[in-house]
């Protein structure tokens, strides 16, 4: 799926019953994230993390949506072992995890490694992750090799930064940016225009001649 893409409606057996994905998703944004396989280490620590940090997805108006090839018993035995391994999970789990042990959303999706996706006894589904807006398209797409596990703090920086400048279309974020520090003003927005929209613009003078780095915190 590469960015911009309409994802597919799908229907599926989850933790927390059958879904429609469209239905489900209603006027929300989600993140779907595949991970490689249930009883393993390094995804115990991903779905507990994000499970811990619910009220930061929600307060975005962010769905989560886990997946794996692996069946829906085995998915209903290991939240139990999530749960255990994070105490500091509240509640219930918090979001549905997809059971595809058809393997068919993988390989829609492109979550499959490459050299043994047409292998149904070795293919796992990679740590691929990807935000969709409410309009189903989408927006982010990650992917991660088996060995590393994802950073929460990132996924919830980039949905940041996604909705923000889905909110303010003259903007960018600029490398390492965190809400409240500067943003960029994107060069198609003329010199007149941007004194009108912003105040404290800083203007960087590059070697060129060409001003194109122009900066500000009014964004709020």
């Amino acid at each position: 799926m590469r960015i911009g893409a309409t994802i597919p409606n799908f229907k599926a057996d989850t933790t927390k019953g059958p879904i429609d994905f469209y239905e489900w998703l209603g006027d929300s944004w989600c993140v779907l994230f595949s991970h490689p396989a249930d009883f393993t280490p390094v995804c115990t620590t991903e779905l507990g993390r994000i499970a811990v940090h619910k009220e930061h997805f929600e307060k975005r108006n962010v769905k989560v949506l886990a997946h794996s090839v692996d069946d829906l018993k085995c998915h209903v035995d290991w939240v139990n072992d999530i749960k255990s391994y994070c105490p500091d999970i509240i509640g219930n789990f918090p979001y549905p995890i997809v059971a595809d042990p058809s393997r068919e959303l993988a390989v829609k999706f492109g979550m499959l490694d490459d050299k043994d996706k047409d292998d149904p006894e070795l293919a796992q589904t990679v740590r691929a992750l990807f935000i969709i807006s409410p309009d189903h398209r989408v927006r982010l797409t990650m992917h991660y090799p088996t060995s590393t596990g994802r950073n929460v703090d990132e996924i919830l920086r980039v949905i940041d930064s996604l909705q923000l400048t889905d909110r303010l279309k003259v903007i960018a974020t600029p490398a390492n940016w965190t809400p409240g520090t500067k943003v960029m003003i994107l060069p198609s927005v003329s010199e007149a225009d941007a004194d009108k929209m912003f105040s404290n613009i800083e203007r960087v003078s590059m070697p060129s001649g060409n001003v194109y780095v122009r900066t500000t915190t009014d964004y709020e």
